[in-house]
């Protein structure tokens, strides 16, 4: 179905572009080289003594609409971006991910329009996402890949409108893409069918929504700016892009649930920083009294955040989340022996410092996360150095760590890696 999506893009722009206009685009991009050794060996996932080695080449171009039609008069521009990929720890002869490829146009002046795959994010977290339910690859976070690759494109088309009371963003996502989660592969991780840490040896799946009418997901963004400070609030139905619940234990599949979601947020000047603020009560379609024992619960999140340049290009950042699950007492009660719990309250904090040297070539960056509810944590540290305005190699490791295993970072505790990237951008 994306393929009818995307030829039909292709019909569009065909046919729009005059048969004179032979100059092609430019094309820009990079060549990586990436390999992430395994600190602490993991005999449960393919290879124990790495989880990346890879070589990339990843082609971007934009391409205003020339001519005399609709589209040249509308400003409209053609971006794409797609990444080929030898990826060595799966022995394949190579893939493509087609990152971006949609076009953009504006058939008034207070009103935006992209049509196509695009990268899609908003919100004011730091590597916290409260009000941003677009698919994330969190395998690519543990390993080392570049941040951004953390965010994974959707098929959509955005509508964004500037009138005068507040700017509106609203989304539409015709087929639903999940959080690409750890598989036991690559990572390993806690497996609640196998009662623990698992690998290449799980069976669990999960089972994505049919491509139908009633399943397409909606977002919607209202912000404005108050003096020096962003207000926005969030709707967003949909469904959870990560899986937690169960749809048929005996076989070992888990789904994604039906999700209503309403936040809030402020972003601006405070106290010589900026400060942050946003929250979001999630609300389960098919659980809303949460005395199904099966399909996670409602939710409510609130995080507070603080960055400061101190000046010396030195930067630091630090964030406060709460999550608490709601009708806890209900979902206790329909526990069933042998079952695995969950809290019901949630408390994480972040810190981030970040510091440039030599001329702002060398960036040295470590970002922490520590919960003291669920006793993990994950220390996220590297070194970037600009060899050249081409040539940059980056070092770091991922070091997550934990009691329990079947915590948020305490199941990963077995995919502790140093990596190294080395890229060539043109």
């Amino acid at each position: 179905m994306r393929g009818i999506f995307f030829i039909g893009l292709g019909i569009l722009l065909v046919n729009v572009l005059p048969a004179q206009a032979a100059e092609l685009p430019e094309l820009h991009g990079f060549v990586e080289q990436a390999y992430g050794y395994r600190i602490s060996h993991d005999s449960l996932t393919k290879h124990k003594n790495y989880n990346m080695l890879e070589q990339r080449l990843q082609l971007k171009t934009r391409y205003a609409i020339p001519g005399e039609n609709f589209l040249s008069a509308w400003n409209g521009v053609a971006s794409f971006k797609g990444d080929f990929l030898l990826d060595e720890y799966f022995d394949t002869t190579g893939s493509f991910d087609l990152r971006e490829l949609n076009l953009a146009f504006s058939p008034d002046s207070i009103i935006d329009i992209k049509a196509g795959r695009q990268i899609l994010t908003w919100g004011t977290g730091d590597y916290i996402f409260i009000n941003d339910f677009f698919p994330k690859d969190y395998v690519s976070f543990y390993i080392g890949r570049d941040d951004e690759y953390l965010k994974k494109p959707s098929d959509a088309l955005r509508v964004s409108l500037y009138p005068k009371a507040a700017n509106i963003d609203f989304v539409l996502i015709p087929d639903f893409t999940p959080n690409t989660m750890p598989d036991g592969d690559r990572v390993s991780f806690f497996d609640s069918f196998q009662g623990g840490i698992t690998g290449r040896d799980s069976q669990s799946n999960a089972v994505k929504p049919a491509f139908k009418a009633k399943n397409m997901q909606y977002a919607l963004r209202i912000y404005r700016n108050f003096d020096s400070t962003e207000g926005a609030l969030y709707y967003y139905r949909g469904f959870d892009p990560s899986p937690r619940s169960y749809l048929d234990e005996a076989n070992q599949q888990l789904f994604y649930e039906r999700l209503d979601a309403y936040g809030a947020s402020l972003r601006g000047p405070f106290s010589s920083g900026i400060g942050n603020v946003e929250a979001g009560y999630y609300r389960s379609r098919q659980d809303p009294r949460g005395d199904n024992r099966l399909i996670e619960n409602s939710l409510f999140k609130l995080l507070v955040g603080y960055e400061k340049d101190m000046g010396n290009d030195l930067k630091i950042g630090a964030q406060y989340l709460y999550e608490q699950k709601l009708n806890y007492s209900a979902y206790r009660y329909a526990l069933l022996p042998g079952d695995f719990s969950w809290d019901e309250y949630r408390h994480l904090l972040t810190q981030r410092i970040t510091k440039l040297f030599k001329n702002q070539t060398v960036t040295l960056g470590l970002f922490n996360f520590w919960s003291p509810s669920d006793k993990d944590g994950y220390v996220r540290a590297s070194c970037a150095y600009d060899i050249s305005d081409q040539w940059k190699i980056v070092f770091g490791v991922n070091v997550p760590w934990g009691e329990d295993m079947t915590t948020d970072f305490g199941m990963m505790k077995k995919n502790k890696n140093a990596f190294v990237r080395a890229r060539y951008s043109f």
